[in-house]
Order: structure tokens, then C-alpha cells, then sequence
């Protein structure tokens, strides 16, 4: 009798989630293999080269002979820079043994919730919004608990809905400003009354910051920089977005020191560490030039601008100005398509690759997420097949 070959898996993969911009992207270059013209404006990845002095810097860290193991929390170069940009940056005292540098961002997400969640813990988190969020909420064996983003608010997480969701199990609050995938921005006001909130609460704030140098017309506010927060609160942040180096995988947190012990516990028994050439190539991000940096974002304000104001000319869509990052999330209620069918008609029928609102969350039924990384000609031909598509298809 033949062995049976299929693996069984355990119980709690079946509680993990996925990102659909990388489904919807596979489909889209599928359509591209088989000859039809597709524009991408799905995925969230900087259409912009790495920084030539950040390429030049590894070069250098590699011939030097950085591709060795490393510190699992970081090299001391690295982590002194990430100590003094982010005191700077958000007006806090940072201890380099406060940082741990991990491969990419979503390190910090993962192995934090896993040093502090127990099953059936309770994790409030945005809807619309990143979804590995949910994700990994769910694999641990804790409880989700959506807290829904209002277009009417700008979709800013509010602070009152926040505090109606709190309960006795509450135990970690995931903030994302700026936000995938709305755009929205947290005000300095909002994080006040978020700190009264919090202040006598045995709660912990992941506050997830990688688009924090991706700002138009305002400023970036961190938590961590009101009163007596920054001890509960963990800044997570990277070099992806800011310097795109989606590819390099890496990025740090910023937290309490018996928290940052558990972190890097916790990539010994997995990473070991992160590349050392790359995180020498993030001192120099950090510490070289800026205008790389600062042209990016310049022309991520002029893409946003050109799409929002050509995007609410046609039929059916409503797009509010988004304030960080790099997507717009318009309403398509006035289509009468749920949001799921008309990014899949866009991408096989007019040649466009958006994603659904709800890949994000319940809450983002009526919406689809647009990445501007792409260039202005692109976006204005992706707006162009939209309008068509749409006179073609909605009635008035």
C-alpha cells in the first residue's frame, strides 16, 4: 500500500491571511504575458531607483567585508544612527538598546505581538488598513477588533471610536498614520486625546510609521512624543518607502528595553540577523543626502494632485485629497459596482490594476486603492481608460 505524500498542516495556517496586492499583481503580469497592455497601480513600491549614494554604500560595505554575521538586535553604527533620527525626528530620548533592527518592517509587527499577546487578547486595529495586521492577530490566536475609518473623518482613526471599542481584554492598539490605505494623517490633536485615553490603560500602541517622511502639506506626529507615551509605545519604521529599498528588507523598531530583549530573542530564533552590508547601507541613507528623499515626495504631491482632481471628474467616483503616502482611496458607490467587481473588471477589461477596498477590511466596501507609483503619463492613461470604461458601463 502506497504511502500517503500530503502534508497536514497545522490548524492555525488556516488563520493566516495574505496581501492582494500580490494576487492582484500576478494576475496583472499573467495578462501582460498573454499581450495586453496593463497599467500598475496596485502595489505599494516606490517607482524610484534606491539613492546612488545608499547603492554605493553597500558596494563599499561588501568590499570592506560586511557578510558576516551580525548582532541580532543591530550593529551599533546602525542602531546609534536609528537612535539619534528618530529622537530628532519625533522629540524623544532614544537609548541605541532601544532599537532593534529586523529584515523589512513587518518583523517589528510580527515578533512585538508575538512577545506580548496571549490567546484571546484583544487587538484594535484600522478598517480599511494593512491587512497583514488582521493577519497576524488572528495566526497568534488573539481577537481582532476593527475599528472602522470614516470618509466623513477623513478617514482618520477617531478617538471616540477607539474608546468604545476598549474593553478589560484590550491589551495592544495598532495605529497607522500616515495610512495604507486611505492617505489619512493623524493630527497632532487627535494624538492628545489619545494619550489621555491610553494614559492610566495597561495598553501597549504598535505605532506603524514607515510613511512618516511621505507627508504633503502637514507634519508628522508620533504618539510616542506625547507625555508618558513613548514607555508603551513601539514606533515600527523602515528604509523601504522613504529610500525605496523595498527589496534591501530592512527596518527597525523603536521600543521599551525589555520589550526590544524579547524582539531580539525572537530574531535569533529566526533571522539571526539582518544583513549587515544592508544596514550599513542604512547609515547612510539616514545620515548622507536628503534630496533624493525630498524629490520623491515632490513628485509623489504631483501625482496625488493629478489624480484626485482628474479621478472626481468621472461618473460614479469621489476622491478626497489624501494627506501621506502614496495612494488615493476614492469612493465608487456611485458606480453601483461593489468594490471587488470593479477592480476586476478594470484590470481585464481596461487594462488598469487598482485594488479593492476590501482587501483591506470590511469597511472599505465602496472604495478601491490606487498607488500614484507610477509616472504622471501612466496615471493619466490609466485615468483616461477608467473614464472610458466607466461611460461605457455605467449608466447615468
Amino acid at each position: 500500500m502506497k504511502a500517503s505524500t500530503s502534508i497536514r498542516l497545522a490548524a492555525r495556517m488556516s488563520r493566516l491571511g495574505t496581501e492582494s496586492a500580490f494576487e492582484v499583481l500576478q494576475r496583472a503580469r499573467a495578462l501582460e504575458a498573454a499581450g495586453q497592455s496593463v497599467i500598475h497601480l496596485e502595489i505599494g513600491e516606490p517607482d524610484f531607483p534606491t539613492p546612488v549614494n545608499v547603492q554605493e554604500a553597500a558596494s563599499k560595505a561588501i568590499r570592506d567585508g560586511y557578510t558576516h554575521y551580525v548582532a541580532p538586535q543591530g550593529m551599533p553604527p546602525l542602531r546609534e544612527t536609528i537612535a539619534e533620527y528618530v529622537g530628532r525626528t519625533r522629540g524623544i530620548a532614544v537609548h541605541p538598546d532601544e532599537v532593534v533592527v529586523v529584515p523589512g518592517g513587518k518583523p517589528i509587527l510580527y515578533f512585538v505581538l508575538t512577545a506580548l499577546l496571549e490567546e484571546g487578547d484583544e487587538v484594535l486595529y484600522p478598517d480599511p488598513g494593512f491587512p497583514i495586521y488582521e493577519s497576524v492577530v488572528r495566526f497568534l490566536g488573539a481577537r481582532p477588533v476593527p475599528v472602522a475609518l470614516r470618509e466623513e473623518n477623513d478617514f482618520r482613526m477617531d478617538v471616540g471610536d477607539i474608546e468604545a471599542a476598549l474593553t478589560p481584554r484590550t491589551r495592544l492598539l495598532i495605529l497607522n498614520s500616515p495610512q495604507n490605505p486611505t492617505g489619512s494623517v493623524m493630527t497632532a490633536a487627535d494624538m492628545e486625546r489619545l494619550a489621555r485615553l491610553l494614559a492610566d490603560r495597561d495598553i501597549v500602541v504598535l505605532s506603524d510609521e514607515i510613511y512618516s517622511r511621505i507627508l504633503f502639506d502637514c507634519d508628522h506626529v508620533s504618539l510616542a512624543s506625547q507625555p508618558g507615551m513613548q514607555e508603551k509605545t513601539v514606533i515600527l519604521d523602515g528604509f523601504s518607502k522613504t529610500y525605496a529599498m523595498t527589496g534591501w528588507r530592512l527596518g527597525y523598531g523603536v521600543m521599551p528595553r525589555e520589550l526590544a530583549r524579547a524582539v531580539a530573542q525572537l530574531m535569533v530564533n529566526s533571522n539571526s540577523c539582518t544583513a549587515a552590508f544592508v544596514q550599513m547601507a542604512g547609515v547612510e541613507a539616514l545620515r548622507g543626502d536628503q534630496s533624493p528623499v525630498e524629490a520623491m515626495v515632490a513628485q509623489f504631491r504631483r501625482r496625488r494632485d493629478l489624480f484626485v482632481e482628474r479621478v472626481n471628474r468621472i461618473p460614479g467616483f469621489h476622491c478626497r485629497l489624501p494627506r501621506g503616502a502614496f495612494y488615493a482611496f476614492p469612493s465608487i458607490k456611485g458606480t453601483g459596482f461593489s468594490s471587488r467587481e470593479l477592480q476586476d473588471r478594470l484590470l481585464t477589461e481596461a487594462g488598469v490594476a487598482a485594488l479593492s477596498g476590501t482587501a483591506f477590511g470590511a469597511a472599505g466596501e465602496g472604495y478601491l486603492r490606487f498607488s500614484v507609483a507610477n509616472s504622471i503619463e501612466n496615471i493619466g492613461e490609466a485615468l483616461d481608460r477608467i473614464d472610458a470604461w466607466v461611460r461605457r458601463n455605467v449608466s447615468s
